[in-house]
């Protein structure tokens, strides 16, 4: 395995983490964003100590089997020690992990914020809360982000490092509660709650429900109404949890990771979280590259090496064993590997280029090369973690 890459303006992954409370990874799909997540996460516990959590909201369920799980939920579970045993480390903290249920998660939502037990009841009672909390737009990023800034507020973690969906779906998980209390004030709730306001309509709009009613059934629209007419005696909660929100993503406790590889579309996907980062203020403590070709594609001697393969390819292989076969077909294999070597060369000066651009905003560049395995187990994480960590 290639050694590691770092470039850093300052510090390296462990001297970030050990100054933050929460760490929250972005990137696109499929650039190991959720691995590296819990790669950071096993790092900090085996050296930084202390509880450290990794959550998921990422709905792809891939943390239970590297991290030595059958499976875990909204409930944080805590990773044996015998695990990190068993990998070769011994940690110095514990580490703990969490999936997002979006269900439950707003269960307790509603419990913390109804202002009384019978609106609870209601509102857990109403046949459509089940549907809408599930496929509602913005349902899963805002209980996300609820559900973040509730175990950060309990005290119980001292790192907590979090997964995100895929890099343009992570901008609504930053914007979630934002939105969510926007739509609590917005006219199209109180166009929805009319029925259940009021049950003499105006003229103008009796047209209207005449026709859904019709079409949907008036016990539908009753609900529908009933529900939001019910939710809206949360708006003050909302409000105040989402202010709370944005204060703790903007506290100098909290930074960010992007990670990427250095194909063009997860760049361009980098590069807009970036952007978007910047526009809000937010921290970007570090940008992790994943499977980058190592350093030595790009090395003098080296270079020279396989141009002198394929320029004189028969007569290098004239000075070799005999039995490696005749110079003819010893010197094609040498050329092939030579030019092989060169245009890998092309595309290491090409990432070399775009990691030096996304070098400017972050504190911290990581480069991970490729592995010649998949990362299924703890001892893995670690392998990759060490690629990041110093």
């Amino acid at each position: 395995m290639a050694a590691r890459q770092r470039t850093a303006s300052a510090g390296s992954v462990e001297q970030l983490l050990a100054a933050k409370e929460i760490v929250i990874h972005c990137g696109s799909g499929g650039v190991g964003k959720t691995t590296t997540a819990a790669a950071v996460a096993a790092m900090a516990a085996v050296h930084l100590g202390g509880k450290v959590l990794v959550l998921t909201v990422d709905p792809a369920k891939r943390l239970a089997n590297a991290l030595g799980l059958e499976a875990f939920g909204n409930v944080e579970t805590q990773v044996p020690r015998q695990a990190f045993l068993d990998a070769g480390a011994e940690p110095r903290g514990e580490l703990w992990a969490a999936m997002l249920d979006t269900k439950e998660s707003w269960d307790d939502l509603v419990r913390r914020h109804a202002p009384d037990a019978g609106t609870r009841d209601a509102i857990l009672a109403n046949p459509l809360y089940k549907n809408i909390t599930g496929r509602f737009v913005q349902s899963h990023d805002y209980i996300a982000m609820e559900r973040l800034y509730e175990i950060h507020a309990s005290g119980r973690f001292d790192l907590i490092v979090v997964d995100t969906p895929p890099t343009r779906n992570a901008i609504d998980f930053l914007e979630a509660p934002e939105r969510m209390a926007d739509f609590f004030s917005s006219r199209l709730l109180r166009w929805l709650t009319v029925p259940a306001r009021s049950r003499v309509l105006s003229m103008a709009s009796k047209p209207f429900y005449s026709v859904a009613d019709r079409i949907l059934g008036s016990k539908f629209l009753e609900d529908i109404a009933e529900f939001f007419l019910l939710f809206q005696t949360m708006y003050k909660g909302f409000v105040i949890r989402a202010e709370a929100v944005a204060r703790t993503l903007a506290d100098h406790r909290t930074t960010f990771v992007v990670v990427s590889t250095l194909e063009s579309a997860p760049v361009r996907e980098a590069e807009f979280f970036i952007d978007a980062l910047d526009d809000r203020g937010l921290h970007l403590g570090a940008v992790v590259l994943n499977k980058v070709l190592p350093p030595w594609f790009l090395d003098e001697g080296t270079t020279a090496t396989a141009k002198a393969m394929v320029a004189d390819a028969v007569s290098l292989a004239k000075v070799l064993p005999e039995e490696l076969g005749s110079p003819d077909q010893v010197g094609r294999v040498l050329r092939e590997v030579g030019e092989s070597f060169l245009n890998f060369q092309v595309v290491a000066n090409r990432e070399a280029e775009m990691r030096a651009e996304l070098s400017a905003a972050p504190e911290v560049v990581a480069s991970v090369p490729y592995f010649d395995h998949d990362i299924t187990d703890l001892a893995g994480l670690l392998q990759l973690g060490e690629q990041i960590w110093r």
